[in-house]
């Protein structure tokens, strides 16, 4: 009964974080559809609520940055109305989440900004293998070079923010998985 008692405040705080991220990445995931398009062309956006996840990743760990993500995803579908963004949501952030989670053993804390490129390059990469499998069409592939130079600047800026941010509460909130 003792030790319950000792791992329910943390499981509580743990939740608690989980909940909070979660809305957060859902509410910067809607104010990002809500601002007009940075570019002219379908599929082009920054991609604002990794952030979040970068920082869950580094910050919680990978169980925690993924129950934050799938929950973004299936709130957001949900909000939104579009079941067939559903598809494409979990293939690019699945895809986006295995490449980071591989990526992050071999990166510094100096270099969360390449994650964020690799996870945006996965990202893209699993909407596109969607769409081919959903049209049964190859020219699907033909938006690569397009999406390829998106993924690595918008990659970028939500890696260096999800960096900055990390680096900027670093000192003051406690980590959780260090590796």
């Amino acid at each position: 009964m003792e030790h319950h008692q000792k791992k329910t405040p943390a499981l509580t705080r743990q939740l608690t974080a989980d909940a909070m991220l979660t809305a957060l990445a859902l509410g910067l995931y809607f104010l990002e559809a809500w601002l007009p398009p940075l570019v002219p062309l379908p599929g082009v956006k920054l991609g604002l609520a990794n952030v979040i996840t970068l920082f869950a990743l580094y910050r919680l760990g990978p169980r925690d940055a993924a129950a934050i993500l799938l929950c973004r995803i299936f709130l957001a579908t949900l909000f939104g109305g579009q079941a067939i963004s559903l598809i494409f949501s979990l293939s690019g952030g699945g895809l986006a989440f295995l490449a980071m989670c591989l990526s992050k053993p071999v990166l510094g804390r100096n270099q969360i900004w390449v994650c964020g490129v690799l996870g945006a390059l996965a990202h893209n990469a699993g909407q596109i293998l969607a769409a081919w499998l959903i049209l049964k069409k190859a020219e699907v592939f033909s938006y690569l070079p397009v999406l390829i130079i998106s993924a690595i600047i918008t990659g970028l800026f939500t890696g260096i923010c999800a960096q900055e941010v990390l680096k900027r509460l670093g000192r003051g909130v406690r980590e959780q998985n260090p590796s």
